[in-house]
């Protein structure tokens, strides 16, 4: 008789955790799975992918002004987000897939729920018990908002995918890679952007060139000074 449920319980299933679970499994070890809210993690759902999708179509308007200065005839110009946002999602969808495929083909259990450890060997979901020989906790982070007043009117990166219409000015906190790239696709959307960092220049930490270079760039494409881009 087995002395464990299994050989490898993961705590998450986003890249780490999908990645670990499925290599274990295809060497013939018995894994498991445990994740409440979509494959992939942060990247596929509320990252990389998804940014990806929305910075292309922020991209189309200087595109669109490219195209008539080489004689293409440009007509209204307007962003439908509800079809953007349903393109988004079919593709999210798309990449889920793809990953419950890869683990379950290399015979890993997919276990659609929150699991909380008990001991070095154990851990409870839906008020069941499932013991393991090796538990591994790959389970990410999550956007932290501050408690500050008025907080529960803000959203963070993540509700940022998943807004009901395109907002008409928006306000960004903080001068880091994430709040830039959020920055820029709401401007080439048509949104008023105002960026709130401190310091003289955003993205600290990176290359002064690149910054002072980007700077320079999107102060083309608007006002954008030391906070504000219009």
């Amino acid at each position: 008789m087995a002395r464990y449920d299994f050989d490898l319980i993961t705590l998450g299933g986003g890249s780490g955790g999908v990645r670990a679970s499925r290599l274990a499994a295809s060497l013939g070890a018995k894994a498991a799975v445990f994740e409440e809210r979509y494959l992939g993690g942060t990247c596929v759902n509320v990252g990389c992918i998804p940014k990806k999708l929305l910075v292309y179509a922020a991209e189309f308007a200087e595109d669109f002004d490219d195209a008539a200065g080489f004689g293409w005839t440009v007509g209204a110009r307007q962003i439908d987000w509800s079809a953007l946002l349903r393109r988004k999602d079919a593709e999210i969808a798309r990449l889920n897939g793809v990953y419950r495929r890869l683990l379950e083909g290399a015979g890993a259990r997919i276990i659609e729920s929150h699991a909380s450890l008990v001991d070095p060997h154990t851990v409870e979901a839906d008020g069941r018990r499932h013991t393991a020989e090796t538990i591994l906790v790959a389970t990410g982070g999550w956007p932290w908002k501050p408690p500050i007043p008025g907080m529960e009117h803000l959203i963070s990166s993540n509700e940022a995918f998943h807004l009901e219409e395109l907002p008409g000015r928006v306000v960004i906190g903080g001068g880091g890679y994430i709040a830039v790239e959020f920055a820029g696709i709401f401007h080439g959307l048509g949104a008023q952007v105002t960026l709130v960092h401190r310091g003289e220049l955003f993205l600290r930490g990176f290359d002064d060139d690149l910054r002072a270079g980007l700077a320079a760039e999107m102060r083309k494409r608007g006002s954008f000074g030391a906070h504000r881009w219009d």
